[in-house]
C-alpha cells in the first residue's frame, strides 16, 4: 500500500540517460553518492542534537522554556511544507538538493551564535526551513535512484542518515572533550558536509521533467483516503517518539540519570546505534515478513523503550 501511494505521488520518471547498460561498478557508485548525501544532512542534524544540551545550560534554560523554543524547528519545517514540493517539481530535485543542503549545513553554524533566548528560536525556524526543503529534494532523488536499482533500497539510504547521526553524536562526544564551543564545532561540521557535497554532486541522478504528469488536474477538495489517515497517524506517533530521543535523551541523561560529563549523549548515542541498525536491515525484513509484521513489532518495541526510561530512570 505504501509503494502504490508512493507512485502516485512521485510517478515514474524519465531519468536522462539511460542505465539499463551501465556498469555495476557506476551504479554502486551513483548509490554510493546519494548515501554520502543522507550522511551529510544526518551528521548537521546529530552534531545539532549533540549540543542541545550545553545550548540549554549557556543560555541558562529551563526544561520549559526549552521545550517551547524547540518548537521553532518544525514550526519552520511546516511554513516551507505547503511549498516545498512545488519547488521540487519546478526546479528538480537534484538543483534544490544542492542547494539547501549547503543551506542547512550553514544554518547550524548559526545555533552556534546564538546567546539569547529569542536568537535560538529564530536559528532554529531557519534551520527547519533548510530541513524540510532537504527532505523533499532528499527523498525524491533516493527514490529516482531506486527506480534504476530496481528494488527497494531507500532503507539503506535512511539507514546512512541514522549512521550519521551515531558518527555526530561521536564528534560531538569528542568536541565536548576538547572543549570546543558549538560555534566551532558547528563549522567543522559545514567543512565536512561541503566537502561530501563537492565529492559526489557529479554523480546525482538526474530525470526530465514531465509536467504533466506530475501536476495532473487541478486540485478539488475531496476527503482523504482512509488508509492514508491511518498512515499519517503512525507517521506522527514516529516522528513524535523520534522526536523525543533527538531533542530530550541528552537532557534526560544529563538532569535526570545525572551522567557525568560527556558521557550525557550516550542515550543518544544508542538511539542512534539502534536506528541505523534496524533501517539498514529494513528492506530484508520487510521483503521476508511483510511491512504490516514489522510495522506492529516495531510500535511494540519503541513503546517498550520509552515506557521503560520512565519507569526505570537509571
Amino acid at each position: 500500500m505504501i509503494i502504490v501511494l508512493r507512485r502516485k505521488i512521485i510517478p515514474q520518471q524519465k531519468h536522462k540517460k539511460t542505465y539499463r547498460k551501465a556498469k555495476q561498478s557506476y551504479l554502486n557508485r551513483i548509490r554510493l553518492a546519494m548515501s554520502f548525501f543522507y550522511f551529510g544532512m544526518g551528521f548537521c542534524f546529530a552534531s545539532w542534537a549533540s549540543r542541545i544540551p550545553d545550548i540549554k545550560t549557556t543560555l541558562q534554560l529551563s526544561e520549559g522554556e526549552l521545550g517551547t523554543l524547540l518548537f521553532a524547528l518544525p514550526i519552520g519545517q511546516l511554513s516551507a511544507m505547503p511549498f516545498s514540493g512545488k519547488v521540487v517539481t519546478r526546479f528538480g530535485s537534484r538543483k534544490v538538493l544542492l542547494l539547501s543542503l549547503p543551506f542547512y549545513a550553514f544554518s547550524l553554524t548559526n545555533i552556534g551564535l546564538v546567546s539569547q533566548a529569542w536568537q535560538l528560536a529564530l536559528a532554529l525556524f531557519l534551520f527547519g526551513i533548510g530541513s524540510q526543503f532537504c527532505n523533499i529534494s532528499m527523498n525524491t532523488q533516493g527514490f529516482f535512484t531506486e527506480q534504476i536499482f530496481k528494488k527497494p533500497i531507500m532503507g539503506s539510504f535512511h539507514g546512512s542518515w541514522s549512521l550519521a547521526g551515531f558518527c555526530g553524536a561521536l564528534v560531538g562526544l569528542g568536541m565536548m572533550a576538547l572543549k570546543l564551543t558549538p560555534h566551532q564545532h558547528f563549522i567543522i561540521v559545514l567543512l565536512l558536509v561541503g566537502f561530501l557535497i563537492w565529492a559526489n554532486y557529479r554523480h546525482l541522478v538526474k530525470v526530465k521533467s514531465n509536467a504533466k504528469e506530475v501536476s495532473g488536474p487541478k486540485f478539488k477538495f475531496q476527503l482523504p483516503d482512509k488508509n492514508l489517515i491511518w498512515l499519517g497517524i503512525i507517521g506522527f506517533c514516529c516522528m513524535a517518539s523520534e522526536g523525543i530521543m533527538f531533542d530530550w535523551s541528552g537532557v534526560y541523561f544529563k538532569d535526570i540519570v545525572k551522567a557525568p560529563g560527556a558521557l550525557v549523549i550516550l542515550g543518544y548515542t544508542s538511539f542512534m546505534i539502534t536506528m541505523a541498525f534496524g533501517r539498514f536491515l529494513s528492506d530484508i525484513l520487510v521483503r521476508k515478513f511483510g511491512a504490516k509484521n514489522i510495522l506492529i513489532v516495531s510500535g511494540i518495541t519503541i513503546s517498550t523503550g520509552l515506557y521503560t526510561a520512565v519507569v526505570f530512570p537509571f
